[in-house]
């Protein structure tokens, strides 16, 4: 896997929206600012405002701004302004051969999980699952996106508040993202390969039964046989834990990590929360599972 060179003071980056709609033009407002903050040019994608209904523009719209940002010499990095949904519609048809030939820079976490898992196998290209663009930068997501986009350094650490579900430490290259959007790639030719990986999970807004259903599917797919360990990170905005008539969450995640037979932790800064790590899908991380710690090689 190859790590794209990192995004110094002056780097051009490109701001698009390859899934779901920003809500105003104050939302890329703040995208813009908050690229300026790093040093970086932002350069904004023809289409960053279109709407469709959930997507932000036609898929023809949103597949020319990220293709364009691709294929041109002069943009040293993509971040995607939002996540929501629309990005797997692009797939097909994304110029994976300008990653593989220039690698650059991408960032972004939700829905865009689907960019990321079109790269990591096909391009080799090292791709940053942390935040949107016009997503609210709190100090210590920003200095994670630092570490991990322009120092090249760990950009994780000890993951305080989380719980260890099965002790261990586990060696591998990152994988996974967004939880529906993994269960919505099985069985595709645009599935990760978690041969070997730790596997990160997240997702907002999807009741007990629907995690216990994404999880199953992709222990029948046969992914978490051949895992090496297991983050959760935050599932929010989910089932209310009074819900009489649900399960705990926690024993869903459990049952599942009992059933790949690896290290895993729960509750790790990953998802849709203020406080995030940038993880770098693809590349080598160690996960120490009892003291609840992640180190990611980035060099």
């Amino acid at each position: 896997m190859r790590l794209p060179p990192p995004l110094l003071p002056g780097a051009r980056v490109a701001l698009v929206s390859p899934a779901g709609p920003l809500r105003s033009s104050d939302e890329l407002d703040v995208a813009v600012a908050q690229a300026r903050t790093f040093g970086w040019e932002p350069i904004v994608g023809a289409h960053a405002l279109a709407k469709r209904g959930y997507l932000a523009g036609s898929d023809a719209e949103r597949l020319q701004d990220f293709n364009t940002a691709l294929r041109d010499t002069r943009i040293d990095g993509i971040w995607c302004l939002r996540g929501g949904y629309g990005a797997m519609r692009l797939l097909d048809k994304i110029d994976v051969d300008a990653m593989r030939s220039r690698p650059r820079a991408l960032i972004g976490y939700s829905d865009i999980t689907a960019l990321h898992t079109a790269f990591s196998g096909p391009a080799d290209v090292i791709t940053f699952h942390g935040p949107t663009a016009r997503s609210h930068l709190s100090k210590f997501s920003r200095d994670s996106l630092d570490r991990a986009v322009v120092q090249h350094r760990d950009p994780c650490g000890t993951a305080f508040g989380a719980e260890t579900l099965r002790g261990g430490r586990a060696e591998g290259r990152l994988v996974g993202g967004n939880l529906a959007l993994l269960a919505a790639l099985c069985g595709t030719p645009f599935a990760p390969d978690y041969t070997g990986g730790i596997l990160v999970l997240e997702d907002i807004g999807e009741a007990t039964y629907r995690i216990d259903r994404m999880l199953r599917q992709l222990v029948l797919s046969g992914a978490f046989s051949r895992l090496a360990g297991i983050i959760y990170g935050r599932f929010t905005d989910g089932t209310d834990p009074a819900d009489e008539n649900s399960c705990e969450l926690s024993d869903i995640l459990r049952e599942a990590a009992d059933l790949a037979g690896v290290p895993a932790i729960s509750g790790a800064p990953v998802g849709h929360i203020d406080d995030q790590w940038t993880i770098p899908i693809g590349a080598m991380a160690e996960l120490d599972a009892d003291n609840c710690t992640l180190h990611v090689t980035l060099s």
